[in-house]
């Protein structure tokens, strides 16, 4: 039999496993696609939580601290500054040749000296073993795992590990469900289990609802991961797009649908969670002019357009407010949504992962996320050359009037809201691309310079 980790986690020997991990995880971390520090050196590493799943399977909370953080936890409970990070690694003496590229490294001293340390989500028995937990509500130390007792999860479903880029890690099971494992953890309930459990109670058939979850509680209260069902037939947006341009068809049928859909998960939003009143435009500029200098601080290209950009931000002080802020999606864009058939799904309300989750689940107005999609129409027509700028404004367009027939009002009559929240949105992507894809740069300074140049 294979020689597995077995660590229980008293308090004397959280800090052990460090001495063994640590110089592994310095490493490996920065390199993951999901990690949010990769433009701050690691300057420090301290393990907050350590369970034992099952034997040869750790679960971890790792803290992540940077330069000018320090790993003191605040009062109240809350995480200490910097980041944390969910890890489940899995720990033998000679993991299957399978799992090369998930491997960490071989560990040399300390408690797990001689074993190899992977990424346990991509060994097929762990994710089974997961699985299986989330099908038996129950604890593991810190660790709850439950379910919906109305829906039976079935046993013995094959796993696999989503290659696409994300802020997390996502297997399918037997092409039935998904499961999420949110990497970047903050305290509190993550909107990705709150939003689709609230919408399906409300009858709201655009989000899949969630099956199973597990969550911890220490050190903090926090969602871990959801399972929800897996839309085997259908197509993101995204992919959708790229195909209609390749091939020179319309969209505009497909963008009129999901603007309606959109304006109907909007609406069921509205009824499952409390309406604020009015926008308080004043305070949405000065956070807005705020990130912009924060972002012109990190990106040295967004500077020359800093003048201009923050014009739309200050006219936004006398503009209409538009409708009530209310919980939205927070990141809506073409690879938010999801076509199977001839309906359109919304997923991944998790928001900005960048964000403060307290920010993420609070109130704001139904115009960021509108904006945010139609800027995902301008990122699809520049995959390709020549630039489509005509496909791109057709399909923002017909989006929009999707919405306006569905929602009662329309965005486009909105012009200063509209404009103010796509600027945004494209400050936002300049830092995102920044750090994480600088090839992409490009896409989001070309809309930064209309916008900055031309006003519209």
């Amino acid at each position: 039999m294979p020689k597995t980790a077995s660590l229980r986690p008293g308090p004397a020997r959280l800090a052990e496993p460090m001495e063994s991990l640590g110089g592994l995880l310095r490493d490996w971390l920065p390199r993951q696609r999901w990690f949010a520090g990769k433009d701050r050196p690691v300057t420090e590493l301290g393990l907050l939580s350590m369970t034992e799943l099952f034997p040869g399977c750790l679960h971890l909370l790792v803290h992540a601290g940077h330069a000018g953080h320090t790993g003191v936890p605040s009062p109240g409970g809350a995480p200490p500054a910097g980041d944390c990070y969910q890890l489940l690694l899995g720990v033998r003496e000679h993991p299957a040749p399978r799992l090369g590229r998930a491997l960490i490294g071989r560990v040399q001293e300390g408690p797990l000296a001689g074993l190899t340390v992977y990424d346990a989500l991509h060994d097929p028995r762990s994710a089974q073993l997961l699985l299986d937990r989330l099908r038996h509500p129950g604890s593991a130390g810190p660790l709850r795992f439950d379910c919906d007792p109305d829906h039976q999860v079935p046993a013995g479903l094959v796993p696999r590990l989503l290659d696409a880029e994300q802020s997390n890690s996502s297997l399918v099971y037997g092409d039935e469900y998904i499961l999420k494992v949110f990497r970047r953890i903050q305290p509190g309930v993550n909107p990705d289990l709150e939003v689709p459990g609230a919408l399906a109670r409300q009858g709201c058939h655009r989000v899949p609802a969630p099956v199973a979850w597990f969550q911890t509680k220490h050190p903090f209260k926090a969602t871990l991961g959801v399972l929800q069902p897996y839309l085997r037939d259908a197509s993101d947006g995204w992919t959708l797009g790229l195909n209609a341009l390749a091939s020179g068809d319309d969209f505009t049928v497909q963008a009129r649908a999901l603007g309606a859909a959109t304006a109907e998960v909007h609406l069921a939003l509205a009824s499952a969670f409390p309406v604020g009143g009015p926008g308080e435009n004043g305070q949405t500029a000065a956070a807005m002019i705020d990130r912009l200098d924060a972002a012109a601080h990190c990106v040295p290209a967004l500077q020359p357009f800093v003048p201009g950009l923050r014009t739309a931000f200050a006219a936004l002080a006398g503009c209409d407010p538009g409708p009530p802020a209310q919980r939205i999606h927070g990141d809506l864009h073409l690879g938010q949504v999801l076509r199977a058939g001839r309906e359109w799904f919304v997923i991944d309300f998790e928001g900005e992962p960048s964000r403060p989750l307290s920010e993420r689940r609070s109130a704001h107005s139904p115009v960021r996320d509108i904006a945010g999609m139609l800027r995902s129409f301008d990122y699809a027509a520049r995959q390709r050359r020549p630039w489509r700028p005509e496909w791109a404004r057709r399909c923002r367009e017909a989006y929009c009037a999707g919405y306006a027939a569905r929602a009662g009002w329309d965005p486009r009559k909105k012009h200063g809201l509209l404009r103010a929240y796509e600027t945004d949105r494209a400050v936002y992507e300049v830092l995102y691309e920044a750090r994480h894809r600088p090839d992409w740069l490009p896409v989001p300074m070309a809309a930064i310079e209309r916008l900055a140049v031309r006003g519209d």
